[in-house]
């Protein structure tokens, strides 16, 4: 006791020894935050490989390039005609509390982006692109009130219209579904492919519940979303190669 008191009085009443001793504990302070923030990095650095692998797998798993109507969950896109072309990318700039969020992503047109590419994760549909700059690009969410995708419900193949009525950022509407769909809660939501903007078997995510609308013809569907559209960092553009071709010809009729 009587050394520590010693001790005590010679840091404080010698300039050399406090400097020594503060320069000591600044060391061992910064040593443990170093290493707490080291550990940390450490830690998101897995997570971000565990999303970028699902990522990986999720896109060799998808049947974007193919017809074929296998009940397979993971087939090599690359052994299939290319019709897809993925260009992949950062979110930035994250917007899910409003009612028409708009997303930023960091590709634009010198990557060779354009407006209608479609936007996905490793887990579903993120949104279409509707803005390029030369090294930027904004996305319009699927939480965004005036996005109006089409999907179907995956084991029954009826297709409806998503959308969203700003409620909640983990659910969305899919609408039209008619009333002699053999729906269930835990179905699975998917894109339908009847737009030239995404691939059809994208997933978007499944039945919370549903109910029949007004003039009961019609299931009102609510979606729970696979992506947590409040935690998004990496993402794929997708390019339908042969858009120009099939627009071309629709505005020719």
């Amino acid at each position: 006791m009587l050394f520590s008191i010693s001790i005590l009085f010679t840091i404080q009443s010698h300039s050399y020894h406090r400097s020594k001793f503060i320069n000591s504990a600044n060391f061992l302070t910064g040593g443990v935050y170093n290493t707490a923030n080291n550990l940390s990095q450490y830690f998101n650095l897995k997570s971000q490989n565990k999303i970028l692998s699902e990522e990986n797998n999720r896109l060799k798993s998808l049947l974007f390039n193919s017809n074929n109507t296998t009940d397979s969950t993971f087939v090599d896109s690359t052994s299939f005609n290319k019709q897809y072309k993925f260009t992949s990318a950062n979110i930035i700039r994250n917007s899910y509390a409003g009612t028409d969020n708009i997303l930023l992503i960091n590709k634009g047109i010198k990557d060779s982006i354009k407006e209608d590419f479609g936007v996905i994760t490793s887990k579903g549909i993120l949104g279409i692109i509707n803005k390029t700059s030369t090294n930027y690009a904004t996305v319009i969410s699927i939480l965004n009130t005036t996005s109006n995708i089409s999907a179907k419900l995956k084991k029954t193949d009826h297709f409806g219209s998503l959308k969203w009525d700003a409620k909640n950022p983990n659910i969305t509407q899919l609408t039209d579904i008619p009333k002699v769909a053999n729906i269930k809660v835990g179905d699975t939501v998917v894109t339908s492919g009847l737009s030239s903007i995404f691939p059809k078997g994208i997933n978007i995510g499944i039945v919370e519940n549903f109910e029949l609308d007004q003039a009961e013809n019609y299931y009102e569907v609510n979606v729970k979303l696979f992506n947590d559209m409040t935690n998004i960092e990496h993402v794929y553009i997708i390019e339908n190669i042969d858009i120009e071709e099939i627009t071309n010809l629709l505005n020719s009729n």
